[in-house]
């Protein structure tokens, strides 16, 4: 059963041009401290933020931005706006060339090619074995972050595109290092599901039939964030290393006294 999370501060904002924002403290770790508000926060990407919106950030005091999309996202949407002193760090957790015309196809296909990518169940698999992938394959990039943010990195603020998948990992990475129980991970990671946090889908066709509600239902795999897609990122964990803590300490090279800085830096007090 899904667990209900703490009530977050009711100064939480609904940003113009930035989606999916949120700030993951509050949620309790299995030794029964919970991560403190204003130390590291999760969004979508910040090309389109908004005058009122780069202020805000601004005044959060964020130490480093980790964008976690690549060219194909940055030529897209755009780069992050410049926030002053605050250190961009750009670290890639999928290749723009890996999956291109499945992409373009999402983009542009008509109904025929929609359904022969994404129907029967299709949208789903490509997604578990993505966030599958990520965890095997992006051992050193999630280690890099664990260790930024053990060092001097926070505040932090990390993001993707739509702020649900690479950086939904990579939170729930950072979260495991912490001790975060995963039933808490997997609820603030469902939060991006509200309406107001989505991803606005991106289609050539915009018409009612190029956005039709048959169109949108297969879209919906890729655009929203499903239990089995964080599951299967946990169960190749535990299949690969045999538990959190291997994974952290051996997949991801994260000696004791790191993992304690970290706790340190991102945890109440107890």
């Amino acid at each position: 059963m899904t667990q209900q999370l703490p009530q977050t501060p009711s100064t939480e904002p609904e940003l113009a041009g930035i989606r999916n924002f949120r700030d993951v403290g509050g949620l309790p770790t299995t030794d029964g401290r919970r991560v403190r508000y204003g130390r590291l926060y999760r969004s979508g990407h910040l090309a389109h933020a908004t005058p009122e919106d780069t202020a805000f950030l601004t005044g959060l005091g964020l130490h480093t931005v980790f964008d976690f999309r690549n060219a194909a996202d940055h030529k897209l949407d755009g780069l992050d706006v410049e926030l002053p002193g605050v250190r961009n760090v750009s670290i890639p957790l999928s290749d723009p060339a890996d999956g291109a015309e499945f992409w373009r196809m999402v983009r542009d296909g008509n109904m025929t090619e929609l359904r022969s990518i994404l129907a029967d169940g299709k949208g789903t698999a490509r997604m578990v074995a993505s966030y599958r992938t990520i965890i095997l394959e992006r051992t050193a990039e999630h280690s890099r972050v664990l260790h930024a943010l053990a060092e001097d990195s926070v505040p932090a603020l990390m993001h993707c595109a739509a702020g649900k998948d690479r950086a939904g990992l990579s939170i729930a990475v950072s979260l495991l290092a912490l001790g975060v129980e995963r039933e808490a991970i997997e609820a603030d990671y469902l939060k991006s599901n509200d309406a107001h946090r989505r991803y606005r889908v991106k289609r050539s066709d915009t018409s009612a039939a190029g956005m039709s509600p048959e169109v949108m239902e297969l879209l919906n795999p890729l655009f929203g964030a499903q239990p089995d897609y964080l599951a299967a990122a946990f169960a190749a964990i535990d299949e690969t290393w045999g538990s959190t803590d291997r994974y952290l300490s051996d997949g991801l090279k994260l000696a004791p006294a790191t993992r304690e800085r970290l706790r340190e830096r991102l945890l109440d007090e107890g």
